[in-house]
């Protein structure tokens, strides 16, 4: 969701601009106000309300695309934090459900829309309502200046003499046409910042509603994307009206449980498939176990054989008479030292082959 910081830019340049403006003229702007002051006040009291109305409800939107972005990523099984302002019905409608798997109806959506849109147009009543309560109390000024202007000149026609002195006569209504002057500038100072009070609501109004249409319009397509249309409901949405509500909510509920099983008979198969994997990596391990085993077999089986031939060599040797005694001692320590050797080798082998089957 897009946050509406560009609207917000722009509304602050505006009103910086705005203000620069009214800087640069304000001795005129000033006397304009002083021509009357009550209801160039009202106004100018219409225009902070409009200017705190519009950013209040450019910067609400936050607190919607909050509790949307939270929604969306948060952990399914722990409550989303806060609650919205504009979607607070599709909060309630969506606060006991399963948020990984969201499918909304066609009408659903097209209620959800709905309410929202509602809601957005109510927001911005209030500063249509200002815009027109600024011209209107500036209509309201003109006339009562236009109403002063009139009767001040009605006075001065009155006051005209015949056959007085021409002078005097030039000098009298020089004094007189002060009160319909002073008509005219509170008229048209009230025109003044009326119109321009409801020029700068208009464009507050208008970057409020860019960015309220920006947030509807990425709502409505986050929503289509969790939207399921069902076989009954067309694209025009005529559907809806043919199939009865139970039937529809049956045939959601059974979608709904075959998408249940499918995932049950997927999530078996890859646990079958994990298990064969297993059972065959145990059979490796055994076949090369029974290798180990059958080769060691063999090698004590030598190494027997060679003890029994050298016992028979140390029998046949002491049963003879050598010549010389110290040679046959010499024979007999060899051979007793190759037997302590070829066992401690046996020893080492068994040590090796226990290890390797732990």
């Amino acid at each position: 969701m897009t946050r509406p910081t560009r609207s917000l830019i722009w509304i602050a340049g505006f009103l910086a601009a705005v203000f620069a403006l009214a800087a640069l003229i304000a001795p005129r702007l000033y006397q304009a106000f002083m021509a009357n002051p009550f209801f160039n006040c009202v106004i100018l009291l219409v225009l902070l309300a409009g200017i705190a109305v519009n950013l209040r409800q450019v910067l609400a939107l936050n607190r919607d695309i909050d509790w949307i972005e939270h929604f969306r990523r948060a952990n399914p099984e722990r409550p989303v934090p806060g609650q919205p302002r504009l979607l607070a019905p599709m909060a309630r409608m969506l606060s006991g459900r399963d948020r990984n798997k969201l499918a909304l109806s066609p009408s659903s959506m097209r209620t959800v829309l709905d309410g929202v849109y509602l809601r957005l147009e109510e927001a911005r009543d209030l500063s249509r309502y200002l815009i027109g309560l600024a011209i209107f109390l500036g209509l309201l000024g003109t006339f009562w200046g236009l109403l002063a202007t009139i009767r001040s000149v009605a006075d001065i026609i009155g006051s005209l003499g015949v056959g007085t002195d021409s002078v005097a006569m030039f000098g009298a209504l020089k004094d007189q046409l002060r009160e319909p002057l002073a008509g005219m500038a509170t008229s048209f100072s009230t025109s003044l910042f009326g119109l321009a009070s409801s020029l700068v609501l208009g464009f507050l109004d208008l970057q409020a509603g860019h960015a309220q249409n920006r947030f509807y319009n990425e709502m409505e397509e986050w929503l289509s994307g969790v939207t399921k249309l069902s076989s009954s409901s067309g694209i025009g949405g005529d559907g809806d009206s043919s199939v009865p509500a139970y039937v529809q909510a049956l045939l959601e509920q059974t979608a709904d449980g075959l998408e249940r099983m499918q995932r049950a008979i997927v999530e078996n198969e890859r646990e079958r498939r994990g298990a064969s994997e297993q059972l065959g990596e145990l059979n490796a391990q055994l076949g090369r176990l029974t290798e180990f085993l059958s080769r060691d077999a063999r090698e004590r089986h030598a190494a027997a054989e060679v003890q029994e031939e050298l016992r028979t060599a140390l029998k046949s040797i002491a049963s003879h008479n050598a010549p010389s005694s110290t040679l046959s001692d010499e024979l007999r320590s060899e051979f007793r030292l190759l037997s302590r050797t070829i066992a401690a080798a046996m020893d080492n082998q068994r040590r090796a082959g226990n290890d390797r089957g732990h």
